[in-house]
């Protein structure tokens, strides 16, 4: 039936006695949240950042985290906009902790704190590694197998403002091991030693890189298969028990996977204990590198392959053995490839016979060097490689290969579609590494809250199950005694 009766304004400035809790649904993310996570240590984190007599009151430290958690958990990019957003929303009202009446921290005080006290000190990462150990102590993170990815972020910084500048390749840590293990080839096959590598890098040749006018700490990406221009790069790892977050990390665009793999690997292992329980770890073809399959090779490690490209037909190095007991190769004629010389790039060099090339039936589809001749580089950690290659190829490599699509993917897939991670929110690397953190303690949270509310449920449900099949007033009975 129609009801046409106009109430006019009598509702919007009605009186009511209400209490806040009661208008926040049961199932609400926020309730979960706060029901199963607790925020108290925040407060130690930051303790030494505050002052214990002088100023005036500050907002506490938990109300300004949850504040940045709900732009986060709800995709509001903007604080001001958070700032607004929070005023009408009964749920964050009650989440912060504010009854109806009372004021909304300003949004300033978020970025006055960022820019300020916070800047410079480790509070974001302090409260992601407690996120995680909370994780551990609900057996949500088990440390055994652990997958490994990038993914880019677009920074805020215009495509069409950079300048052209001179820089040199970034010092690799692992150098000085790779020097030693060249110095040690050449010596076991009677070659001279290199330069020291001090004098060898000042030699590296340097190369022009477009920087960015508006976010200089960005970089240029230029990659296959992938957008061009400035961006960031986010390294995350996830556990594959639940695909919680164990640890994520920002470079410039410009910088290769596994750069900073082994040093983002080891903090794991000291900061959670993963060294104890780690079996095994995947990653995509952009770490199949020598030196992260010797680093790595005391588990089951399983790095995707890319194969260089090659012409239809042409013979590729896997068609060449490797007689290790005589250090030669044979190409698939049978014919021997000798060493020759072991490079500065760590590489054992292998070089055919041209007077039998020459005349070889199949030197079309071997080599199109005009000196007849067939080059084959072998590192010298190479056999760390092959081990790893074969892992790959193993049944349980393949099973733990898939584990990406299901994990990691879908972590980045969570992050960009539901909390505004395809594009930084702010500029410099500083500033784009806390919105990495919190985007991934988001997620990790989310996680928390619903396994313990869903686990919660489950254990009621048995309990009453158990409470009906053994009689209501037994149950009464034992529970008196």
């Amino acid at each position: 039936m129609l009801n046409e009766k106009d109430h006019g304004d009598r509702g919007k400035y009605q009186m009511e006695l209400v209490c806040l809790d009661q208008l926040v649904p049961p199932d609400h993310l926020l309730r979960l949240i706060e029901k199963h996570v607790d925020f108290s240590f925040i407060t130690e984190k930051v303790r030494s950042l505050y002052s214990e007599s002088q100023g005036r009151p500050s907002i506490p430290p938990i109300r300004l985290f949850k504040m940045m958690l709900i732009g986060y958990l709800f995709n509001i990019g903007s604080e001001r906009i958070l700032e607004k957003d929070i005023g009408v929303n009964l749920a964050y009202r009650w989440f912060l902790g504010l009854g109806l009446s009372d004021r909304v921290p300003d949004h300033s005080t978020i970025s006055a704190n960022r820019n300020v006290r916070f800047k410079g000190t480790t509070v974001f990462q302090d409260i992601f590694d407690e996120v995680v150990r909370l994780a551990i102590s609900h057996h949500m993170i088990a440390g055994r197998l652990l997958i490994t990815d990038s993914t880019h972020i677009q920074a805020d910084a215009n495509h069409n403002r950079y300048t052209q500048q001179i820089t040199s390749a970034s010092p690799q840590a692992y150098l000085q091991e790779l020097d030693q293990a060249v110095q040690e080839s050449r010596e076991a096959h009677g070659k001279k030693p290199l330069a020291p590598l001090r004098k060898r890098a000042a030699e590296e040749p340097l190369k022009k890189e477009k920087v960015s006018l508006t976010d200089p700490e960005s970089g240029y990406m230029s990659r296959k298969n992938k957008p061009e221009g400035f961006f960031y790069l986010d390294h995350r790892t996830v556990d594959h028990k639940y695909n919680m977050i164990s640890d994520v990390y920002v470079t410039p665009g410009n910088v290769n996977d596994s750069t900073v793999y082994m040093e983002r690997l080891n903090r794991q292992l000291e900061t959670f204990g993963f060294g104890d329980t780690l079996e095994a770890i995947a990653l995509d073809s952009g770490y199949m590198v020598p030196h992260i399959c010797k680093q790595t090779i005391s588990w089951m490690t399983v790095i995707a392959e890319r194969k260089p490209p090659s012409k239809p037909g042409f013979y590729t190095k896997e068609d060449f053995t490797y007689d290790k007991e005589n250090d030669l190769y044979l190409c698939p004629l049978g014919h021997q490839l000798g060493y020759r010389t072991t490079s500065r790039a760590g590489y054992d060099e292998y070089l055919s016979d041209k007077q039998h090339c020459k005349s070889c039936p199949m030197l079309a589809q071997c080599t199109e060097n005009k000196k007849h001749e067939r080059l084959i580089q072998r590192h010298v950690w190479e056999e760390y490689k092959e081990r790893v290659q074969q892992n790959k190829k193993s049944p349980e490599g393949e099973k733990i290969y898939k584990y990406r699509a299901q994990t990691i993917e879908r972590s980045f897939a969570d992050a960009k579609n539901l909390h505004g991670y395809r594009r930084c929110r702010m500029r410099g690397k500083a500033k784009v590494q806390e919105q990495a953190l919190m985007t991934a303690m988001t997620q990790n949270l989310k996680k928390i809250a619903r396994h313990l509310a869903k686990k919660e449920a489950y254990v009621l449900h048995v309990d009453l199950k158990n409470d009906r099949s053994s009689g209501f007033s037994y149950y009464l009975g034992n529970a008196a005694a």
